[in-house]
């Protein structure tokens, strides 16, 4: 859990350290900071989705996920719980509109992506914490440039960070076996990958897309990954 900790410490001080910054620079480079990082965040997305090794899985996985996470209105609730803690803390009038979107968009980018899954399954299994502290040190500069634009909401992507990135940590025994053995690890990479695409295409603000509903289709993966195993044994794919 070190790691995890580490992690989540590193965001609040690069968030921080952002929101400082904030205050000192004018709002059109704020502006060409949000588009420079959004495209960043898509080239990372466009890169991981090379993982996935069956497109058809991707695809009914991502449809069902949109399905269960619309029905559920996950960005809805994940907004309110923002604007809910924005606020408690009673924040400047300035960054009310800001304070969801940081929150949400920084927990999505810091824990949909390969690094999040395979780092936290590493440091659970064989306590190899280099993979989580390399993410560690990405997130904090990540941190301090979404901050920029942002602001405080940022910060408090720690907490999901905690709470995702720790349970897979103390759950690794029980799920790694299984997601490795399926080959699902790759697949999950994938899906992955393209939640964080739309995550930076919003923020450059060339879509809206509502990438929280799209997260129950990474639990959804696994078991489409597997049924796939199973059409291939009984010779059916």
């Amino acid at each position: 859990m070190i790691a995890v900790i580490v992690n989540a410490v590193l965001v609040i001080v690069g968030g921080g350290i952002g929101c400082l910054c904030k205050k000192a620079i004018p709002k059109r480079i704020t502006d060409a900071i949000m588009m420079g990082v959004g495209l960043c965040i898509l080239a990372i997305g466009i890169t991981g989705i090379f993982d996935g090794k069956n497109t058809l899985i991707a695809i009914i996985s991502i449809v069902l996920g949109v399905v269960v996470g619309s029905l559920i209105d996950i960005d809805k609730r994940l907004n309110s719980f923002g604007d809910w803690m924005q606020n408690r803390i009673k924040k400047d009038e300035n960054s009310n509109s800001t304070f969801s979107e940081g929150m949400v968009t920084a927990s999505l980018l810091f824990c949909v992506g390969s690094m999040a899954i395979v780092g936290s399954l590493n440091a659970g299994i064989s306590k190899d914490y280099e993979m989580l502290l390399t993410k560690s040190v990405i997130d904090f500069i990540s941190a301090m440039m979404l901050a920029v634009s942002l602001g405080y909401g940022v910060m408090f992507s720690s907490v999901f960070i905690l709470i995702y990135q720790g349970a897979i940590v103390l759950l690794s025994e029980l799920v790694s076996g299984p997601l490795i053995a399926s080959g699902a690890v790759p697949e999950l990479n994938c899906v992955g990958s393209l939640l964080i695409m739309g995550l930076g295409l919003n923020m450059m603000k060339i879509t809206k897309i509502k990438v929280a509903n799209y997260l129950p289709a990474l639990l959804f993966v696994p078991f489409v990954n597997m049924l796939f195993a199973w059409l291939g044994e009984k010779g059916i794919l």
